[in-house]
């Protein structure tokens, strides 16, 4: 039987990493491919090949979706008021030319609490472009601190996809992941992104492209009335604030008062999101002018974008409900236990060996999630959260041609296969490392 279940684990991945790969074939449908294959394998009824997953997909949107969803309409509306290009621009007009690397960093870690990485790619830019063409500097001792930034609020904080589902499936506790996926940011953009940009501009050292100049120019719009930097601040923290509240609130065994039970409620995701939705809103529309109408469109336009991760979030649920139905969870946890391989880093390089694999950085998660759910369960609150972070770190592992990230930076920036391979790909190794690095670190002190 144990033979019969790995050799069904083995033939689901196989599966996803071949339809992904090799046929192109768009995630969602190759997860629920190879979920069946794998319900097959493991000896499941023929007819209830998608019992599991249909299970799973409908719990996993249920309670990631909706978070998904309010993270959208907070960005969306971040981004069309101009409340993100005020971050941005506040900060920048403080900065001393030699600094730049740093308050570039500093920028993407910030709108990357809320923006997905393609929407804060987008925003920042133009901001790298011009800001490296006005201080005659390699566009890589900008861009790769943006890119780190980035990539390490998708991959370790919530309310991106990729924590979200992970949270989800391992039952982690998400204000003390966002919390500790903070600390374990911070470290990983400064060694990722302005110091090792610094080394890479030297490698790299070309200059902005007037062409792509031009692009950027075109795409920024300045003619419009924007909210303040207050505005904008408060709407990007507020939900970091009101979860962070309610975890205090809980390690300190104060839920029980009247005020302590009111921080927990406002402090539950669904509610901290929906509060910050509400407050976007306002600030971000009618206080700008925009009448009702016009704030119901700027909502209704971050559907759209979200419906394909929706999608593949809701396959992933799905997936790992079948490893879970199918008993090939708790083998492969048995076995790893049997490995003696810390949980954290296993998790770790499943993700990693998986985002190689399917250039996917959800897909790593997803699936590492859901293999490494049967762990979760004798681990503390503290280590758990640690667990969803590992998982992150391992995801944006080596990216390469398989990724459309890569193809991204390296038409963004005018660069060579070659040379994206010794920015972009070195970045998003160091940038795995050194968040595993820090989550290990982490473990031995909480």
């Amino acid at each position: 039987m144990t033979t019969q279940l790995i050799v069904a684990a083995v033939a689901g991945i196989a599966t996803i990493v071949l339809l992904i790969v090799w046929l192109k074939v768009h995630p969602f449908l190759s997860l629920m491919a190879g979920a069946a294959v794998m319900a097959l394998v493991a000896g499941m009824p023929y007819q209830d090949m998608f019992s599991s997953f249909t299970a799973g997909l409908g719990s996993t949107v249920a309670g990631v979706g909706l978070l998904i969803t309010l993270g959208a309409i907070i960005g969306t509306l971040l981004v069309s008021s101009g409340g993100a290009d005020v971050i941005v621009d506040t900060i920048m007009a403080k900065t001393p030319l030699q600094r730049l690397p740093w308050a570039i960093a500093l920028i993407a870690f910030v709108v990357g609490i809320p923006l997905f990485f393609e929407v804060g790619v987008v925003i920042l830019i133009p901001v790298v472009m011009f800001a490296a063409k006005k201080a005659n500097v390699p566009i890589v001792l900008l861009g790769i601190p943006a890119l780190a930034g980035l990539s390490a609020l998708h991959g370790l904080v919530p309310p991106h996809p990729g924590p979200l589902i992970a949270i989800d499936s391992l039952g982690a506790n998400l204000g003390l992941t966002l919390g500790f996926g903070l600390l374990v940011a911070i470290p990983t953009v400064i060694i990722s992104g302005p110091l090792l940009g610094s080394v890479m501009a030297k490698w790299v050292p070309n200059k902005v492209d007037s062409a792509l100049l031009a692009t950027a120019s075109a795409e920024k719009e300045l003619d419009r009335k924007r909210p303040s930097f207050a505005s904008a601040l408060t709407v990007v923290l507020l939900p970091v604030f009101l979860m962070l509240a309610r975890t205090v609130v809980e390690m300190v065994g104060a839920e029980g008062s009247g005020f302590g039970a009111f921080i927990v409620f406002v402090g539950e995701p669904l509610n901290a999101l929906t509060i910050t939705t509400v407050v976007a809103m306002f600030l971000m529309g009618f206080m700008l002018s925009r009448t009702r109408r016009e704030v119901s469109a700027i909502v209704g336009s971050s559907f759209g974008p979200i419906a394909g991760i929706l999608l593949i979030v809701g396959a992933g649920g799905g997936f790992k409900q079948t490893l879970v139905d199918s008993g090939i969870g708790d083998m492969i946890a048995t076995g790893l236990a049997q490995a003696a391989l810390p949980p954290l880093l296993a998790g770790w390089i499943v993700a990693a060996v998986i985002r190689v694999a399917t250039g996917s950085a959800t897909v790593a998660t997803i699936t590492a999630a859901g293999i490494m759910a049967p762990l979760a369960g004798g681990l503390t609150d503290t280590h758990t959260a640690l667990l969803v972070l590992a998982i992150g770190a391992g995801s944006v592992f080596l990216s390469h041609v398989n990724d459309a990230g890569f193809w991204l930076v390296k038409e963004y920036f005018g660069m060579t296969v070659v040379e994206t391979f010794k920015t972009w790909s070195l970045m998003e190794t160091v940038l795995s490392l050194v968040a595993l690095v820090a989550v290990l670190g982490l473990s031995v002190v909480v």
